[in-house]
């Protein structure tokens, strides 16, 4: 089963009725929506840290288009065929990747963590079955090696977390942009497109964890003017971009490119 533990002393938490408690006697209150919020106020970098509730909206939109569907699907295989039985998200945002993971089978396990308050509201509303947590991936509410798999889609890596948490033969999945990921939107908003590089995570990870397989997904994205969008609010690139080129293309009646995906499949040693 899932050990989730305290935030505050690292003991077990244990649910009773709508209570999450400890036998330090700290309690943490689930939500009407079913999530549980474990995120102490040090632990934060912002009175609201993470995606914006527009960003996520955004992003919900898009991904239930069926848009980065083949992306779904592949994860969806994998947590199968790894056979994992406890598994975490990490970043999950609005769900719609943790809902693949399972439950497949009454034994498989789920849970979806996210430092976003709003993304875990809006998962907790829309899937049921799946241990929804406001956290940190910087102090996981895992016990030692207890998780069998943990996926990281589009997030940053904390690795001396992963490496506590995962139990030995368990898996990370690491999930990141193909060096030409949306090459031709990238080209719409900044003058000079630099290729991304998927394996510096492996330099990241470091000793305690070997690469088992490298997966890509590709597809081809014919976006009309909505979906485009939509991209655009939940990419991060938009960041970085001046607001003359984001609303330049916002403008314009739609865009061809191509969603490339870099899969890592890491054993832990």
């Amino acid at each position: 089963m899932l050990l989730i533990t305290c935030p505050v002393c690292r003991s077990p938490l244990e649910q009773h009725a709508q209570v999450w408690s400890c036998t330090n006697r700290h309690s943490f209150d689930v939500a009407r929506e079913g999530y549980v919020n474990l995120l102490l106020a040090q632990q934060k970098n912002s009175p609201s840290p993470g995606d914006s509730a527009e960003s996520l909206r955004a992003r919900r939109a898009f991904l239930e288009a069926g848009h980065y569907a083949p992306l779904r699907k592949a994860l969806h295989s994998l947590a199968d065929e790894l056979g994992a039985l406890r598994i975490l998200d990490l970043g999950c945002g609005e769900g719609y990747y943790t809902s693949a993971l399972g439950p497949s089978e009454s034994e498989v396990e789920v849970a979806g963590l996210d430092i976003a308050k709003p993304a875990i509201q809006l998962a907790a509303k829309r899937y049921r079955g799946i241990r929804w947590i406001v956290g940190s991936g910087a102090s996981l509410p895992f016990a030692d090696r207890s998780l069998d798999l943990v996926t990281n889609l589009f997030t940053q890596l904390h690795v001396s977390e992963l490496r506590r948490v995962i139990e030995h033969g368990g898996h990370l999945v690491i999930v990141t942009p193909a060096p030409d990921h949306l090459w031709s939107l990238r080209a719409g908003l900044f003058e000079t497109v630099q290729a991304h590089e998927p394996e510096k995570f492996l330099g990241e990870l470091g000793d305690g964890f070997t690469l088992d397989r490298h997966l890509n997904i590709r597809n081809e994205l014919d976006l009309g003017q909505q979906a485009l969008r939509d991209l655009l609010a939940m990419t991060p690139y938009v960041w970085k971009a001046r607001p003359e080129r984001r609303a330049r293309l916002e403008a314009s009646p739609g865009l061809r490119t191509a969603a490339h995906f870099t899969v890592l499949v890491v054993r832990r040693c």
